[in-house]
């Protein structure tokens, strides 16, 4: 089965639009997202797409005509909208994630919470039109995974609904923390809230042109042209291979987050790695230190992804009670690795199979040998044996 990757590279920028764009342009199918958009069940908009030219380079622009609204609409209203839709499972997942991130950058931005914020100019038709239409023509280009480039940011000051705000604007500066971003001497917004959301949101790594056979390209076109580059997202769609199983032994970006702690009981460190694992952070871990005046203390630390850093950074905080939390970026080589399934006694484990080891998941292995009534470390050498010889 192909593994399919669209990498975008948003050398003049990236908004939903252009996103949108650039997705129609490498072949998503437009009556799917169209239809795909008719499961929201909001009416008052229509999506259509047009060639255009940007200083040389034929791109699609996606043109979206919805009235302007007078009500903002909160991060609740739109994950309501969301889940109550009849969209396909990933178009939702990944349109929720991206408006996500957006709420909490802009709660950051406000000092509200995700659930408080109006989100004006991105919770406005058009917008969620951009976003959950970019997430179908994902799904119409059966996209497994996303990455992205740098991010391009202009310079100076723009105007939006709070007025004169610097350029880039708080709201995408605290959705691309933790992002390489490239400044353009350039006095226009060429990355938007909405944009940079589905970078923070979408992408699982951020960097070069990742392996792959390339099958499609595409160009989005945003609405101006700049006088020195093409004003155009670009995105090239190709078969590759999938990040967590590395074939290549390349290295990988991760943000390592870290807080030290003198007034947190042992089980209060054991729900925090557990609290930050289920919210998907790759690994956490706690070291023991002494701090001034030989207080006893200990480090938490976790790895995390970078569209996933400000999240967890928040969820550490929230947990521990912290005032603050290291972040520091690195760079990781994981061994090529897949996961089989494997029955031992009737009881399906998980096994993590690698070119230099073999582990079965230890809480199935557990359940598993208390049913059987076997020592634990039999029935993992029973599950590791079988994922060896398949």
């Amino acid at each position: 089965m192909t593994y399919r990757v669209a990498w975008f590279h948003p050398f003049s920028g990236i908004a939903g639009d252009m996103t949108l764009g650039a997705l129609l342009d490498a072949g998503a199918d437009l009556d799917f997202v169209i239809a795909t958009l008719n499961g929201l069940n909001v009416d008052g908009w229509a999506l259509s797409a047009e060639q255009v030219d940007r200083n040389g380079i034929r791109a699609t622009r996606a043109v979206v005509d919805a009235p302007e609204q007078h009500h903002h609409r909160h991060w609740t209203d739109i994950q309501s909208l969301l889940e109550q839709a009849d969209i396909p499972d990933r178009v939702k997942s990944r349109s929720l994630a991206v408006f996500e991130v957006l709420a909490v950058a802009e709660g950051k931005v406000h000092g509200v919470s995700p659930e408080e914020v109006h989100f004006h100019e991105v919770g406005a038709l058009d917008a969620i039109v951009d976003i959950v239409g970019s997430c179908a023509a994902l799904e119409s280009l059966d996209i497994d995974e996303i990455a992205s480039g740098p991010v391009a940011v202009g310079v100076g000051t723009i105007s939006a609904a709070h007025g004169i705000l610097p350029n880039p604007p708080p709201a995408v500066v605290n959705l691309l923390e933790n992002i390489p971003t490239v400044s353009v001497d350039v006095d226009l917004e060429l990355t938007t809230p909405t944009g940079a959301a589905i970078v923070k949101g979408l992408a699982t790594s951020i960097g070069p042109l990742p392996d792959m056979t390339i099958t499609a390209s595409g160009y989005g076109a945003g609405t101006r042209d700049l006088p020195d580059r093409a004003n155009v997202t670009q995105v090239i769609i190709g078969a590759g291979t999938p990040t967590d199983s590395n074939s290549d032994n390349s290295p990988e970006t991760v943000i390592e987050l870290a807080t030290n702690l003198d007034d947190i009981t042992g089980e209060q460190l054991g729900h925090a790695i557990t609290e930050l694992i289920e919210a998907g952070a790759l690994d956490a871990w706690v070291t023991p230190i002494v701090m001034k005046k030989g207080r006893p203390a200990h480090t938490l630390s976790a790895l995390v992804s970078l569209a996933q850093a400000s999240e967890l950074a928040a969820l550490v905080m929230s947990v521990t009670g912290s005032l603050g939390v290291r972040t520091r970026q690195l760079d990781r080589v994981v061994a090529q690795r897949h996961t089989v399934t494997v029955t031992v006694d009737g009881h399906d484990i998980d096994v993590k199979v690698s070119d230099v080891n073999v582990k079965a998941e230890f809480d199935q292995v557990v359940a598993a040998a208390e049913a059987l009534g076997l020592p634990v470390r039999e029935v993992a050498v029973r599950a590791e044996t079988l994922a060896q010889e398949l």
